[in-house]
């Protein structure tokens, strides 16, 4: 069975040729910390169109410099970027590229290393988190713990309508988070072989947070 037929439409693979480009390049070992900062920053916003796709449109009447014409906007929808800090700061700036009226709030989960749960550290929403529609983002999702978490916390702040985007996945992570909550649609440029015995995405990127900030 195909991902496609496992996840079916709660799962949106982002495969635009440029996406493909530059996720290879992504992927590559010797791509330094700047270049990667600026493809991730592009492929945000590439899932940003994808996961903003279903937005509701109005008609409106616009004075262009030769007549009146009926054109479209998004209709009211108040939205919120919320990254999984670290690494989902590297998402932030594509994503309010496509949408800079959109609140941000910050979730701090850090992996334990032994045990591999998440573990929360930091929180900050909007007020108002609980009316906007919330995209989640971090660039990798792999067991999907840190994900659940976001997903859960989320939740009961009384978010209703969550989606995740992701730049890799394995298929492990998204079996876990399509369980964990019934609703949430999640994008992903990818979706790879699976992990390996330190729950490191295979073939993945690496660290995507070291390779962000140039840490080890």
């Amino acid at each position: 069975m195909s991902f496609t037929e496992e996840f079916g439409t709660r799962v949106t693979v982002v495969d635009h040729p440029m996406v493909q480009h530059k996720l290879a390049i992504l992927r590559d070992e010797g791509t330094s910390s700047k270049q990667f900062r600026e493809l991730v920053r592009e492929l945000a916003l590439f899932e940003g169109y994808e996961a903003t796709r279903d937005l509701p449109l109005e008609d409106v009447r616009v004075k262009t410099p030769i007549t009146e014409a009926t054109c479209k906007m998004v209709q009211g929808k108040k939205l919120a970027i919320v990254p999984i800090l670290r690494a989902g700061l590297g998402m932030v700036e594509g994503m309010l590229e496509l949408m800079p009226a959109a609140k941000v709030g910050h979730l701090g989960m850090y992996r334990d290393e032994t045990t591999h749960e998440p573990h929360e550290y930091y929180a900050k929403m909007p007020e108002d988190i609980a009316s906007r529609e919330v995209l989640v983002v971090d660039p990798m999702l792999a067991t999907g713990g840190s994900a659940i978490a976001a997903l859960h916390y989320l939740r009961k702040c009384g978010v209703k309508n969550l989606k995740l985007a992701v730049i890799v996945a394995a298929p492990e992570g998204i079996r876990a988070v399509l369980a964990a909550d019934p609703e949430v649609q999640v994008f992903t440029c990818a979706i790879d072989q699976g992990m390996n015995e330190a729950c490191y995405i295979v073939p993945g990127l690496g660290d995507a947070g070291d390779r962000i900030f140039g840490t080890k």
